[in-house]
């Protein structure tokens, strides 16, 4: 694995709800360019400002409606732009230090995909689909119920070979990496085939999977991914404190530490396919959540918005992931943010920015009750303590060697410290 991750926290945007483009009415692969990406580039200077350091897109790639049906993976989006519009976006960025990982949506395409069109058409099997012809039509298998997302077919070299293609494509085009869509449909061994022939042409390339189930650390041995997304932590986050129980948090906690002999997780608290977080636990608690996110291990992301304390319920129905993939304005400053939770992002990725040593360090849990916990993460001598109470009574919290608050409030006296009602601290040993 590359040393770079370690020090890259991420701004991670769904880029055809950023930019205002269409997704369900008068979208067309085909169209000329739009040439909406440019509307990245004022909020780069964003980034940077957050203490954020690398950029991960959603699918940017020729598609039919929200970007994971795609037609042309080596197309730009039309709706989003063109080669050009992408080659500006890479330089803007690189400028100032800013990293990018693409989403690569390798499990399945959409069913206006040219080599689907053509063996529908009655053509010749392509080879890359899960699908067959019966009585003269062509029955294929689709993701999760989802007629309109047709399977490739991961035991096929020419899946393999397209999807080597793809990722070193755009590798050579001035990305740094990818985050691998739906991998925990995908079969690990597909990509222990695949990730070594991308690492021969750019060792440096990190590779993280969206795996929301199952057992991480043999998917990571079995695949060669570097790093996984984990929910595990982050239902452990909001349900521990949207439901008043920390233990949950605790447990998610150990869970997580477990991990680390073997990857470290990609963590956040919000996504692209979550409700957001300001609406999961309420916005007085945000920062609660956020001092969680950037003091356990991990490579954190903040997901675009939740900085501002954007609120945002997803709903299980057609249009119902609308609410959490908005259209950006076109500047920064037309934003109307919630100035507590913006400043809490700002002082706790400056935290993590100072002990980069937290990617990879344990956390040990001092003091656990339903609505109040202390959590000590170290490395010899250099510890960070938090300390939070989701609670309407004020509570004292044991802060083991935690002298001086850098975030929150509070002032640490014999070793402990008082905690109004919803109060937080994280202080530095």
């Amino acid at each position: 694995m590359p040393a770079w991750p370690e020090h890259v926290f991420w701004w991670h945007v769904y880029s055809l709800g950023f930019v205002g483009a269409p997704i369900r009415d008068d979208v067309d692969p085909d169209a000329e360019p739009a040439h909406r990406l440019d509307r990245f580039e004022p909020w780069l200077d964003h980034v940077i400002e957050l203490g954020l350091n690398g950029l991960l897109l959603g699918p940017v790639f020729a598609s039919e409606t929200h970007g994971y049906d795609t037609v042309d993976h080596f197309r730009i989006d039309p709706r989003l732009g063109d080669d050009e519009d992408f080659d500006r976006l890479v330089s803007a960025a690189r400028e100032r230090g800013i990293r990018i990982l693409l989403d690569g949506v390798f499990n399945h395409v959409g069913r206006g995909h040219p080599a689907f069109r053509a063996f529908a058409d009655g053509g010749d099997d392509p080879g890359l689909f899960r699908a067959r012809r019966v009585d003269g039509r062509v029955e294929a298998d689709v993701f999760e119920g989802h007629d309109a997302l047709v399977a490739l077919d991961h035991s096929s070299e020419a899946v393999a070979d397209l999807v080597v293609e793809v990722m070193c494509h755009w590798l050579e085009r001035g990305i740094d990496g990818w985050r691998l869509d739906a991998a925990y449909a995908v079969p690990p061994e597909f990509w222990s085939r695949v990730l070594p022939r991308v690492r021969e042409r750019f060792p440096e390339v990190w590779v993280v999977g969206e795996v929301i189930h199952g057992d991480a650390a043999e998917i990571v041995r079995a695949s060669s991914m570097d790093a996984l997304t984990q929910y595990e932590l982050w239902q452990g986050i909001w349900h521990g404190i949207s439901d008043r129980n920390l233990f949950e948090l605790s447990h998610a906690i150990e869970r997580h530490d477990e991990l680390l002999a073997t990857f470290v997780p990609q963590t956040f608290v919000g996504n692209h396919d979550v409700t957001r977080i300001a609406s999961a636990v309420g916005p007085d608690l945000v920062p609660h959540a956020l001092a969680v996110l950037f003091t356990v291990a991990g490579t954190p992301s903040v997901y675009a918005g939740d900085e501002f304390g954007w609120t945002g319920v997803k709903e299980q129905r057609l249009g119902g992931d609308d609410a959490v993939r908005p259209e950006f304005p076109a500047d920064p400053g037309e934003v109307d943010a919630e100035v507590r939770i913006l400043r809490a992002h700002q002082a706790l990725i400056a935290l993590r920015r100072r002990k980069p040593w937290l990617w990879r360090a344990h956390t040990d849990v001092i003091e656990v009750t339903n609505t109040a916990v202390a959590l000590r993460t170290a490395v010899g001598d250099d510890a960070v303590v938090v300390a939070l109470n989701i609670g309407d009574e004020p509570v004292t919290l044991p802060v083991a060697d935690g002298r001086t608050v850098v975030a929150g409030e509070g002032t640490p006296a014999d070793g402990r410290l008082e905690l109004g009602p919803r109060g937080w601290a994280v202080l530095e040993a």
